[in-house]
């Protein structure tokens, strides 16, 4: 890809606007020809209102906008459409990315606050062509001494994903962090129960689907909502007390799942406590809200309440033998309308964010005790860098049979949460679905861990072929397409490629009839056809030289093999849809 040297377009410096204390004071700390950091400090003391960054930037060349919740919108916004992100522990990441045609970067931003709530913006004024960037601090209580934090200003020019990326990294420095660890299990493709069973879980019915994942290749399983109730309506009036009530002896199931060589992780929706639970009645007035559409939310402000949600998890890992949790809906901890904010009555902060920090690190405190090698899985909105430390798996927001939006959400996770676990969305479809269709979810998603989410023993002879040749494939070369060098492109157009290289491989995955670039410089070259049309039109860049090509169907079935000469060109490529072509050099 063509790099454009581009001068430095920002010419204007970070400064506090508005009304803030006498002793609050932005400065710079490092510059350098690209990079530049600052510092706002501001005395705990004086901390008693909202202080806002604000600086400009000219509007040249820009394309688009990259922040953790545009998703499927990723252009830049103008100030009249009221662009904020707000980011905390629990939701999001505080960074704003701006690109241009070639998916250049040309300036990213953020701070290494990834705890506190802040507002953020970057958005055009069409008065003066210019990017206008605000950081809104202190919108809650900041429990420190002091506040002391750096905002990056990043305007190298190459691949935005990469900045990004490095950015996040960033993140995790500039807080002296140390991501949690990712055990084997972690990187393994799981079966999922979701949308398989949804509530309605059956015993021996799962335990069947469960043989047939680790014959597929399936190494653990996550058992979703259902099993601690009896209820089926998709409701979280019972949540709360967290009995299993649809498994007569859960140790015994957990240890039958063990003997299959499967690892298993039982779902908690954290924050909620319905009211037809007994944890309802002890907790009253210890809520953020009664008023959730759901259920009632849990104030993790006050101790003892934290206490009895790792005393839960706790008891359920050492009397279970669990090896891990989905801890689903922290981004529901959050101020709401009716939320106390001015006065503790018991309270050990009156910073929510704090609040959710302080137990979701107990929660890992405790669990790391019982067994250092858990399991803790997060999801979308809750990516946040802070998080990594925390939690050792990513998911994508729940997308079913979406396989566009699985793509886009796991390539955006895996921008932000560097070697953590970042896992798919899971996988599921209509069991009348052809399976060149089917095989869409499986090829949107291969630089991602796999979660698979249907019924095997209810599926065709076909898709359970489709499905094993792409798991196996992804469990052979999961070090490259997890670990090896990761390049998204075209953010606009939902990235209809993307990269992941390491130094002898490069995997390529196409999702739409575009020209592919592809670079002939190593040794050993995948391209994932993930789309319906057999035509791949590819941009060779390298020396004339010798290759043996293989292609492969969806179901892993051969279909060609012939000896090519490559070179510097425009080829051609006919492959099935969903398939895969392996050139080899030499």
């Amino acid at each position: 890809m063509q790099v454009i040297n581009r001068k430095k377009t920002i010419g204007y410096e970070p400064d506090i606007v508005g009304s803030y204390p006498p002793n609050a004071h932005v400065i710079k700390v490092t510059s350098d020809e690209y990079i530049s950091i600052y510092e706002l400090r501001v005395p705990q003391s004086e901390i008693d209102a909202p202080i806002t960054i604000k600086w400009k930037q000219k509007n040249i060349g820009v394309k688009g906008t990259w922040t953790s919740n545009n998703i499927l919108d990723k252009r830049f916004r103008t100030d009249w459409e009221m662009p904020a992100l707000n980011s905390s522990i629990s939701t999001d990441a505080p960074i704003i990315s701006l690109y241009d045609n070639n998916d250049q970067n040309i300036v990213t931003v953020a701070t290494s606050d990834i705890v506190n709530l802040i507002n953020i913006e970057g958005s055009l004024r069409e008065e003066d062509n210019h990017f206008y960037f605000t950081f809104q601090f202190f919108n809650e209580a900041v429990q420190q001494k002091d506040y002391a934090i750096k905002i990056i200003v990043d305007q190298t020019p190459e691949n935005f994903s990469h900045r990004i990326q490095a950015i996040a990294d960033w993140m995790i420095d500039s807080n002296k962090l140390q991501p949690l660890s990712v055990p084997e299990n972690a990187i393994t493709p799981l079966y999922s129960t979701w949308y398989s069973f949804h509530q309605n879980l059956e015993l021996d019915a799962l335990k069947t689907e469960c043989l047939a994942a680790k014959d597929l290749g399936y190494g653990l399983v996550i058992v979703d909502d259902g099993w601690q109730t009896m209820d089926d309506n998709r409701g979280y009036d019972f949540t709360g007390d967290w009995r299993p009530d649809r498994f007569p002896d859960m140790a015994a199931f957990v240890a039958e799942i063990h003997q299959m060589d499967m690892a298993i992780m039982l779902w908690y929706s954290v924050p909620f406590c319905g009211k037809k639970s007994d944890a309802y009645q002890k907790f009253k007035g210890k809520f953020l809200t009664e008023n959730h559409y759901w259920a009632p939310v849990f104030d993790p402000r006050f101790p003892e309440v934290r206490q009895y949600l790792v005393d839960t998890y706790s008891a359920a890992l050492k009397d279970w033998n669990l090896d891990g949790f989905k801890l689903d809906f922290i981004d529901d901890f959050k101020i709401y309308p009716e939320t106390e904010t001015k006065n503790l009555n018991g309270r050990d902060t009156l910073s929510v964010t704090e609040g959710i920090a302080k137990l979701i690190i107990e929660i890992r405190d405790a669990l790391i005790a019982i067994k250092p090698d858990i399991l803790i899985e997060f999801r979308q909105q809750y990516i946040n860098p802070a998080l990594r430390e925390l939690g050792n798996m990513f998911r994508a927001f729940d997308c079913p049979n979406d396989s566009l939006m699985n793509r886009v959400r796991t390539t955006d996770v895996k921008l932000l949460c560097g070697n953590s676990a970042v896992h798919s969305d899971m996988l599921t479809w209509h069991k009348e679905e052809s399976v060149e269709v089917a095989a869409l979810q499986f090829t949107s998603i291969l630089f991602s861990v796999p979660q698979l989410s249907v019924r095997i023993n209810e599926r065709s002879e076909e898709e359970r072929a489709m499905i094993k040749f792409f798991t196996n494939y992804w469990n052979e070369n999961k070090d490259i397409l997890l670990d090896g060098n990761f390049t998204a492109y075209k953010p606009l157009s939902n990235y209809p490629y993307l990269s992941a290289q390491t130094a002898d491989t490069t995997i390529y995955g196409i999702y739409e009839d575009i020209v592919l670039p592809v670079s002939l410089s190593v040794p050993s070259i995948h391209i994932i056809n993930g789309k319906m049309s057999k035509t791949l039109a590819l941009l060779l860049d390298g020396e004339k030289s010798a290759w043996s090509c293989e292609i492969l169907n969806c179901k892993g079935e051969l279909v060609s093999k012939t000896d090519l000469t490559l070179s510097a060109s425009l080829h051609q490529l006919e492959c099935p849809a969903n398939g895969i072509v392996f050139l080899r050099k030499g």
